[in-house]
């Protein structure tokens, strides 16, 4: 399954699970990333760590790990 990870610069997707558990899954959540919320990727750093997306009409910056545990459709 595709993740947030893979996604281009641009691209709007949307979230279909999270992956993960305990603290770092209720962290991502907190966020206001959970299953069904659209995501637009804004850009990504040089060197591809952190990734800058747009959730629920505020900026946030995700770590390459933590891209990884959210599957989208």
């Amino acid at each position: 399954m595709r993740t947030l990870k893979d996604v281009k610069v641009g691209e709007t997707v949307k979230v279909a699970r999270l992956n993960g558990g305990g603290a770092v899954k209720r962290r991502i959540m907190d966020m206001g990333i959970t299953k069904g919320v659209e995501i637009f990727v804004r850009k990504v750093a040089p060197l591809g760590d952190p990734i800058e997306v747009n959730v629920r009409g505020y900026e946030l910056s995700l770590r390459k790990a933590d891209a990884e545990m959210i599957e989208l459709v």
